[in-house]
């Protein structure tokens, strides 16, 4: 039986806002709870999978970098034998630097924009949801993963000038979604890195919601700043794993039940208007 596949981006082009940590957390909290689950490694650092403790890259049977060649060149795709079968129960694809040649590689390539999307597609039915850890830029794997997805989530940190950076990041989705993948959808915005006790995250966070709330989900769930999320990281493991009690790991479950309540709700409209 295949499933119905839902792919998301986490993306935002500022580094250090948690959007590694929110895929990891994100997807092994989906797994927990049943679902089906890829993450896919667009980062050449390969930070999701050194955070998932695998820390000689190098010696991986494949990596994204493979899967993409194999869709440029039409050849027989990595197979699901490849992907690396997590004990947490999430799959992986994985990078390393071997993927920073590729960006160079996709500049000569036909339909370059949509070469992840191949890899991706070519999974679809496979699992329930796909998510994509995006590097902190705007180029051309951010542009790949865009195309890839069906939405977006943006994790957002609770800090000054946060919602002016959000400008560029919005005017790219949009226009992605009007010359490359018109149903691409915004999931929402996360705010991710909470210092509660200062008035400027209170700040920020109201700013955000003021200025994106009457067109952009923003998540109910804020993730506070915490050192356990850290540690888990260096642990290569999700920080259910590492301290399912404390804080970090609360909110996470907290932002996984948002996102599969929004899938249920999704699920009934589709089947709503499959009845009109």
């Amino acid at each position: 039986m295949k499933l119905k596949t839902k792919v998301i981006a986490v993306v935002n082009q500022k580094g250090g806002v948690g959007k590694t940590t929110t895929t990891l957390n994100l997807g092994i909290g989906l797994a927990k709870r049943g679902k089906k689950v890829l993450l896919i490694d667009c980062d050449p650092q390969g930070d999701l999978t050194s955070s998932l403790g695998y820390k000689n890259k190098y010696s991986l049977k494949a990596t994204l970098t493979e899967a993409m060649d194999d869709v440029i060149n039409g050849t027989c795709m990595v197979s699901e034998d490849d992907i690396i079968h997590h004990s947490e129960g999430i799959d992986l694809m994985p990078a390393n630097q071997n993927l920073s040649g590729m960006e160079l590689k996709l500049v000569m390539v036909m339909n370059r924009e949509k070469i992840l999307k191949g890899y991706v597609d070519s999974l679809r039915g496979l699992y329930d949801y796909i998510l994509i850890d995006s590097l902190p830029s705007l180029g051309m794997f951010s542009v790949n993963a865009l195309a890839a997805a069906d939405s977006v989530i943006i994790p957002v940190q609770a800090q000054y000038l946060a919602a002016e950076d959000m400008t560029q990041l919005m005017q790219s989705v949009m226009m992605m979604r009007k010359n490359i993948n018109p149903s691409l959808e915004i999931e929402g915005i996360l705010m991710t890195l909470v210092d509660g006790r200062t008035n400027m995250a209170k700040e920020v966070i109201k700013e955000i919601r003021e200025k994106y709330g009457a067109h952009i989900r923003i998540f109910e769930t804020e993730i506070p700043i915490g050192v356990k999320a850290s540690e888990a990281t260096a642990a290569g493991k999700s920080i259910y794993a590492y301290d399912k009690r404390c804080e970090v790991a609360k909110a996470y479950e907290n932002f996984t039940e948002e996102v599969l309540r929004d899938g249920e709700r999704t699920k009934i409209q589709h089947r709503t208007s499959q009845c009109r």
